[in-house]
């Protein structure tokens, strides 16, 4: 079997078993994280539908039971949700990066304090609609910041967002000519692009950390240089010292922990 019908044949598996297991309306908005340190309560937010019942799907499906954090970054977040990590004869499965995926939601009310949950997603240069992993999650655990770090977070936003419509921007030129049956260079290409990015930024609306956000991010901590860029659908209400403890694990050069930290269950609760 070749790698192209795996990922196919694991892709439509998943898929299908997400639509069996809708989550049947909005009062489930409460998870418990059972992992190898303890367990870390979630509150999902109903202002992110689309994350929030595909997370539940998920959930209720199994899918993260037995998953991994392969990813940690101490004083940076914690990630989980790729099915290769998973125990059994599973575990060859491909990232989940590289599956399906869901639009962003970006919702200007939530942003990455310590303790919010987070959809992973590829870089802007492949993914200019900043689209979210299907399966990929992260926890925020963060460090406190000063105004002038906050102020370099919002130069940094919004320098990533127009990076990433002006990438979109290319990209929508280029599939436009191919589809029309056109040849360009890259330079006309280029100008077709720019033309486009000038009249988005004669309207675009610098993004803002609001005042109450930078008391967050000054008093309890977090990684604000992701707002408005990476959605986030949920937050700890419970466990930010097992976050800590997972954050402080040894790990390679790849983020990747020495020794392994399972999700043993992910269930959902009633608050």
């Amino acid at each position: 079997m070749n790698l192209y019908f795996r990922k196919s044949v694991f892709l439509i598996f998943l898929l299908f078993t997400i639509s069996c297991n809708d989550p049947g309306g909005n009062e489930n908005t409460f998870i418990s994280i059972k992992t190898t340190f303890g367990e870390i309560k979630i509150k999902l937010y109903d202002g992110t539908p689309i994350h929030r019942d595909n997370f539940i799907r998920l959930v209720n499906s199994g899918f993260y039971d037995g998953i991994s954090f392969h990813r940690i970054i101490k004083n940076f977040m914690i990630q989980a949700g790729d099915p290769a990590t998973k125990s059994g004869p599973k575990k060859n499965l491909p990232d989940s990066l590289k599956t399906y995926t869901i639009p962003a939601e970006f919702n200007t009310q939530y942003f990455h304090k310590r303790g919010a949950l987070a959809a992973a997603r590829q870089a802007n240069d492949v993914n200019p609609e900043m689209r979210s992993s299907g399966t990929q999650f992260y926890i925020v655990q963060g460090v406190k910041l000063s105004d002038d770090e906050l102020n370099q977070a919002e130069q940094r936003i919004n320098s990533n967002m127009k990076q990433s419509r002006f990438t979109g921007f290319l990209k929508e030129t280029t599939d436009s000519i191919r589809l029309a049956g056109k040849t360009m260079t890259d330079a006309e290409i280029q100008e077709i692009a720019s033309i486009k990015m000038f009249q988005y930024l004669t309207a675009y609306k610098n993004y803002k950390i609001s005042d109450e956000q930078r008391n967050t991010y000054k008093t309890v901590g977090g990684t604000p240089r992701l707002d408005g860029t990476y959605t986030v659908f949920g937050e700890v209400i419970e466990g930010l010292d097992i976050i800590d403890i997972i954050a402080d694990v040894q790990t390679d050069s790849n983020d990747k922990p020495v020794k392994d930290i399972k999700i043993i269950k992910i269930k959902i609760t009633r608050n």
